[in-house]
């Protein structure tokens, strides 16, 4: 953990020089040690400022997680970030390993605030899907922004979805595991384990 700036730090320039020597280093360093990186995926964050960046940002986001675990009962991020750090490494075959280890780390990133009060919750916006009801919280300060899905009444599939804004020719479309969601002025589309639903906001 780096130390906070104090004027103690900057009382000479040879002690300013070493500060930023210092720092210069610690921001190039991800959150785990890079001497035992092990995987391709772990090398290429070690060797990547941004990648560092980010899987430093993600571990404070997951250290906040685990403290209202603790401290508030909420579940346990610890089972769920091993097997998220496991399949993050699986970035190695991807055919862009960069943007998907980038991609991936955002996504968790932004599923911690969400999930661990980290963000104030936005007013959902309610739909209408034919034989399906939708409730949609957008995040718009989440990195990529994104979109909480929940349908009402009887429908397949999980409880709750989530999907993060993707490059769209027009309106806002937001993707996740098996879901899509399109939307543009009050209508949108949803794609719901392959089914198509047809969506206006009443």
């Amino acid at each position: 953990m780096r130390s906070p700036i104090s004027c103690a730090t900057l009382a000479a320039p040879a002690a300013l020089a070493a500060w930023i020597s210092t720092a210069v280093a610690m921001e190039a360093q991800p959150s785990f040690g890079c001497a035992k990186a092990k995987s391709l995926v772990e090398t290429l964050i070690c060797s990547d400022a941004e990648l560092a960046a980010l899987d430093r940002s993600l571990s404070e986001v997951c250290g906040r997680a685990l403290k209202r675990h603790e401290e508030q009962g909420y579940e346990d991020p610890r089972p769920v970030q091993r097997g998220w750090i496991t399949g993050r490494n699986e970035c190695w075959k991807a055919a862009d390993v960069r943007q998907c280890v980038e991609t991936k780390s955002k996504h968790r990133i932004a599923d911690l605030q969400i999930a661990y009060g980290d963000l104030v919750v936005p007013e959902q916006v309610n739909y209408s899907c034919g034989d399906v009801d939708l409730a949609a919280v957008f995040y718009q300060a989440t990195d990529p922004p994104t979109v909480v899905l929940t349908p009402i009444g009887r429908h397949q599939g999980p409880d709750q979805a989530i999907a993060y804004l993707v490059p769209s020719g027009s309106g806002a479309k937001y993707e996740g595991p098996d879901v899509s969601f399109w939307e543009h002025h009050g209508e949108a589309m949803l794609t719901w384990l392959g089914k198509e639903h047809h969506c206006t906001a009443p």
